[in-house]
């Protein structure tokens, strides 16, 4: 790379560190996937159940998330929630393309 004005030489930049490692193999416990359900949806759009089912989906592991469904049918929530367009959650979801795991 040159720079525009003198036409020197730069160099090139360093890349960036992560500053934290990948966990990829971590063991949830029922009580962390749990505690999804503590998740405070007040200020979010659409129905609460519809963003805590988001919000799992978006930080777990398919696995863990079919933990989660369990617990949340069991506590009373509702899987045909919907969002402010008015999509369930598994419509939403069905068009991101690594989503069949969870659906």
């Amino acid at each position: 790379m040159t720079d525009a004005k003198t036409g020197a030489a730069q160099p090139a930049a360093a890349p960036k560190k992560r500053d934290k490692a990948a966990v990829t193999d971590e063991v949830w416990s029922d009580e962390r996937v749990r505690s999804f359900l503590q998740k405070d949806t007040s200020r979010l759009p659409g129905d609460a159940d519809f963003q805590l089912l988001l919000h799992a989906y978006q930080s777990m592991r398919d696995f863990d998330f079919e933990r989660f469904i369990g617990f949340f049918i069991a506590d009373g929530h509702q899987l045909d929630a919907v969002n402010e367009q008015g999509q369930t959650f598994v419509d939403y979801v069905a068009r991101h393309r690594k989503a069949d795991p969870f659906i």
